[in-house]
């Protein structure tokens, strides 16, 4: 099976202070970490990334230093991350499968994760990399912050990307949801909308989002242990 990866880097960092796309992470731009993985797969026929117009630019000097050889374009992103996978999935063509979406402010994905995710994709099944929930879940009302229900943590899970799908069901999944009005931040929620099973594939590694500053001197931490270790090995 040919896949095809779209990672999506348009977002505005507004959590952040900045746009998070380029900022340095231990020696590469953000999203360069996600670009570096897939790009080293050979399961990942085409590399599509969704952006600022303002980073169109820069992040196509950083694809064609970081994947040379893959079928790879930059396009301009959305108002939402939900429009922004709609442009990338337009670049997407015939020759693959299938595809996974991936967000550029998840820097530590590593191939195991994306490989196991890849593997339970199916005929009418998608997937998505995940964890459990640890902490205890409060369903609280959002104007009086009254708890109104404490939810059973044995059956949540910590959504992550990548999402994985064929191809004809994510395009089936953005274009339904288009004429519905409907808008998610999750691709599988638009998958699950069209009666495609979802599993979740446990992440076996550190894979948060970086959103808040404390998250850049943890992500650059990981990755410069990575980085030493993959040096000594």
């Amino acid at each position: 099976m040919k896949w095809a990866a779209v990672i999506v880097a348009a977002g505005r960092g507004t959590r952040l202070g900045h746009p998070k796309q380029l900022l340095e992470l231990a020696g590469l731009p953000m999203v360069g970490w996600s670009i570096r993985v897939f790009a080293a797969m050979p399961e990942v026929a085409e590399l599509i990334v969704a952006t600022e117009p303002d980073s169109i630019v820069p992040v196509r000097e950083l694809l064609a230093k970081l994947a040379p050889q893959e079928s790879s374009r930059v396009v301009g992103g959305g108002a939402t991350r939900q429009q922004s996978v709609h442009e990338g999935l337009g670049f997407v063509t015939q020759a693959c499968d299938a595809v996974l979406v991936h967000d550029g402010a998840r820097p530590l994905v590593i191939e195991d994760d994306v490989r196991a995710g890849m593997a339970a994709v199916g005929s009418g099944r998608a997937s998505l990399l995940a964890t459990p929930v640890v902490d205890t879940i409060k369903q609280v009302n959002a104007e009086s912050l009254r708890v109104g229900a404490t939810l059973d943590r044995r059956t949540l899970w910590s959504a992550q990307t990548p999402q994985f799908a064929l191809t004809a069901d994510l395009r089936c999944a953005h274009e339904r949801a288009r004429r519905e009005g409907f808008e998610s931040t999750d691709d599988a929620a638009l998958l699950e909308r069209i009666g495609i099973e979802v599993v979740v594939v446990r992440s076996k590694s550190e894979n948060f989002k970086v959103t808040h500053q404390q998250d850049v001197a943890r992500a650059v931490a990981i990755l410069q242990a990575r980085e030493l270790a993959s040096n000594v090995s």
